[in-house]
């Protein structure tokens, strides 16, 4: 695979080919390719959500210094998340070059959600090593900062578990419930289904990395299905 291609894409070459090449790496190749000498991209992954998280932070405070903790707080939730990094992922090809296992490779659903989006973190950690702190920030600068103006003005920061919470209790007159349903991956990599009940009526599934983003996909979900 030409990562040379994915450099030219986004601007950026790296003095260590092998650590962009470790960056797309799923645990799962591995585990079939075990020839390949390199790590999987679980702690570059660790080491980009930090960064990422400080970079973003920085970039919200200065520009709103009008806005208090609570929706610097949102605002920062909803460029992390794993929606919108996927998302970011798609969009400068990352899909084309990730690494995984035969059976990884035909999931093209929420699960492929994840991985982009854990890749697109293990490839910010890989340019903050090889760049430092202001290759990592711009590239994050490039590929996030335009969407926050859109994310304001549309009011889409707005928790969606509270959105549906309003909405189910004013238009059904009941409060949702969620419920965690699975589990899957390793303890250092879940991926979490939660569904959320109206009364005894499951309304539909959410995934995430964590309970609380599974129950965000979930609430987001069912706001649009019920298309409130």
């Amino acid at each position: 695979m030409d990562f040379g291609v994915f450099e030219t894409s986004i601007g950026t070459e790296f003095k260590n080919k092998e650590l962009l090449r470790q960056a797309f790496i799923h645990r799962s190749y591995l585990n079939e390719n075990r020839s390949i000498k390199l790590e999987h991209n679980e702690r570059l992954e660790f080491l980009g959500d930090a960064v990422l998280e400080l970079v973003i932070t920085d970039y919200l405070y200065k520009k709103y210094p009008e806005k208090n903790e609570g929706d610097l707080t949102a605002f920062r939730s909803s460029l992390v998340n794993s929606v919108t990094l996927a998302n970011a992922a798609e969009k400068i090809g990352m899909n084309s070059f990730l690494l995984l296992s035969k059976g990884e490779s035909k999931d093209t659903g929420r699960a492929r959600q994840v991985i982009l989006a854990n890749t697109f973190e293990a490839l910010v950690g890989a340019l903050y090593i090889d760049q430092g702190y202001d290759g990592a920030a711009k590239f994050i600068a490039e590929q996030l900062f335009g969407l926050i103006e859109g994310i304001v003005e549309n009011k889409s920061f707005i928790d969606a578990k509270s959105r549906f919470q309003e909405e189910a209790q004013e238009k059904v007159g009941s409060t949702p419930l969620y419920k965690l349903l699975k589990e899957n991956g390793p303890d250092h990599n879940k991926v979490f289904t939660v569904g959320v009940f109206l009364r005894e009526e499951m309304v539909v599934t959410g995934e995430g990395k964590s309970k609380q983003e599974a129950e965000q996909n979930a609430a987001e979900k069912a706001l649009s299905q019920k298309g409130w």
